[in-house]
C-alpha cells in the first residue's frame, strides 16, 4: 500500500472540534485525536487554528461538509462556520459514513430544501483514482483512493490450498467446478470496479448527487476479433458493468475521452503531475474535478485539499495455516469478526484517540492507527472505547500543499 511522507505535527488535531469563529472555515484544537487530518511543518498557528483561506486563489482547505436531515435524506453540504453553528446549537449532532468521512445529521427534517445540482467526477487508474464532488460554483470534496489490486494474487492463493487440500487423505466433497458462478468477470476485475462503486454509493447516502461523469478508458483491442474486443475484454466489461451499476443506484452517466479531459483541465488553466504516486489535489483530482465541472459549469475548484482513502483488507476466514505448527496441528486462521465487533469499526479510545479494531487476542482487541494502520495495542478492553460507525477505508484529510508553501 501507498505509504504517505507528508510532513506532520507531533501534536494532530481533527476537523470535528469546531468553534465559532469570525472568517473561519473549520476549528480544529491542538489537543483533539487525528481524524481526517494531517497538520505540516510549516502551517501557522493562525491556518491551524481558523483554517483560512488562501488569499492567492480564494480556496478553503477544506470544502463543504455533507448535512443528511433527521431521516437520513442527503441534504445540500454547508461552509464549515455553518455546520460550527448547527452543533452549537444543539440542531445537528457528528457522525462518519463507512468511508470515514465526517458529516451532520440534523435532528429535524426541513420543511421545503433547496437543492443544486452536484455531479461526481471519477478518473479511474490501475494504481489510483481520482473523486470529486462538484457544484456550479463549489467544490464539495476530493477523495484520492488506493485501487484494490491484491485479488488475483489471492485468488491464486486460494487455488493452490484447494488443490493441496484435495490430494491429502482426508475426508472431503467432490469437487463442484465453476459452474456456480453468478457473474462474467473476473475476480480481480470486478473487485476493482466494485471498490469505486463502493466509494460512489457512500458519497451518494450522504451528498445529493445527480450526475456522475467517467473518463472512458480504451481497453486492448485485438485484430480480427470483434467478439473479444466488444464482450470479452476485462477492462471492456468491467467498465460497462460499473456503468451499469451506477444508472442502477439512480445517476445519470456521461462519459468523456481521455484526450476530452486533457481539453477541460487545460481550459480551466489546471496542471496535472506525472507523478502519480502523490497524494496531492494535481495528481488525480485535477482530472476528476474537470469531469466533474464539465456537468455542472463550476469555473474553478474552491479547495484543493483532499480525503486520501485506503481500502481496509482483511483476512478471509481459512480453513486453517498454510504451514502446520508444532506437531503438525494446524490452527484455524482469519475471519472479520472480533469479539461481537466487525472488524474495521471506527472507535474513540480513551488513551489512543480515534482508531479502528482489528483482530483480538483471548479477551482483547486489537486497535490499529487510521492514518497508517499499525497496530497501536492489543490489550484493549470494550469499557476502554465508545463505537462509532464501521468503516471500509483508512482515511486522511490532507489541506493543500501549497497553501503551506511547498510547492512554491
Amino acid at each position: 500500500m501507498q505509504t504517505l511522507t507528508r510532513p506532520s505535527l507531533g501534536n494532530q488535531t481533527t476537523c470535528v472540534e469546531l468553534e465559532e469563529r469570525p472568517n473561519a472555515s473549520l476549528v480544529r484544537t491542538a489537543s483533539a485525536e487525528a481524524l481526517n487530518a494531517t497538520p505540516r511543518v510549516g502551517l501557522s498557528s493562525a491556518y491551524m487554528v481558523e483554517g483560512k483561506h488562501d488569499s492567492r486563489r480564494g480556496e478553503a482547505a477544506i470544502g463543504r461538509i455533507p448535512v443528511v436531515s433527521a431521516n437520513g435524506t442527503p441534504l445540500m453540504p454547508c461552509k464549515p462556520m455553518k455546520a460550527r453553528k448547527l452543533l452549537e446549537s444543539g440542531k445537528a449532532r457528528k457522525q462518519w459514513s463507512k468511508l470515514g468521512i465526517f458529516y451532520l445529521r440534523l435532528n429535524f427534517n426541513p420543511a421545503n430544501p433547496t437543492m443544486q445540482p452536484l455531479a461526481i467526477g471519477i478518473d479511474p487508474g490501475s494504481k489510483f483514482e481520482g473523486f470529486s464532488v462538484v457544484g456550479t460554483q463549489d467544490t464539495v470534496l476530493n477523495i484520492m483512493s488506493e485501487a484494490v489490486t491484491w485479488v488475483s494474487n489471492t485468488v491464486k492463493q486460494r487455488r493452490l490450498m484447494r488443490k493441496a487440500r484435495r490430494y491429502r487423505n482426508t475426508r472431503r466433497r467432490p469437487w463442484r467446478g465453476n459452474n456456480r458462478l453468478s457473474h462474467k468477470l473476473s475476480p480481480s476485475t470486478k473487485a476493482r470496479w466494485d471498490a469505486k462503486l463502493r466509494i460512489v454509493q457512500q458519497l451518494k447516502k450522504i451528498i445529493p448527487i445527480t450526475t456522475a461523469v467517467v473518463e472512458d478508458i480504451k481497453a486492448r483491442t485485438k485484430k480480427w476479433q470483434r467478439r473479444w474486443n466488444i464482450s470479452f475484454s476485462p477492462l471492456e466489461a468491467g467498465k460497462q458493468y460499473f456503468y451499469t451499476e451506477l444508472r442502477r443506484v439512480g445517476l445519470n452517466v456521461e462519459t468523456r475521452q481521455g484526450s476530452e479531459t486533457q481539453q477541460l483541465r487545460e481550459a480551466h488553466g489546471l496542471k496535472k503531475l506525472r507523478n502519480k504516486s502523490k497524494p496531492i489535489f494535481e495528481t488525480h483530482c485535477v482530472d476528476s474535478w474537470a469531469l466533474a465541472a464539465s456537468a455542472t459549469g463550476a469555473q474553478q475548484p474552491t479547495t484543493r485539499g483532499l480525503h486520501y482513502l485506503v481500502p481496509l483488507r482483511w483476512r478471509r476466514r481459512q480453513l486453517h495455516k498454510l504451514q502446520p505448527s508444532t506437531g503438525a496441528v494446524r490452527r484455524r486462521e482469519g475471519g472479520t469478526i472480533s469479539l461481537g465487533l466487525k472488524r474495521g469499526t471506527l472507535v474513540k479510545q480513551i488513551k489512543y484517540g480515534f482508531c479502528y479494531v482489528g483482530g483480538n487476542l483471548k479477551n482483547r482487541f486489537s486497535l490499529h492507527n487510521l492514518k497508517t494502520g499499525q497496530r497501536i495495542t492489543q490489550r484493549a478492553t470494550r469499557e476502554d472505547f465508545k463505537v462509532l460507525t464501521r468503516i471500509a477505508f483508512r482515511t486522511q484529510f490532507l489541506p493543500p500543499l501549497k497553501q503551506v508553501g511547498f510547492l512554491e
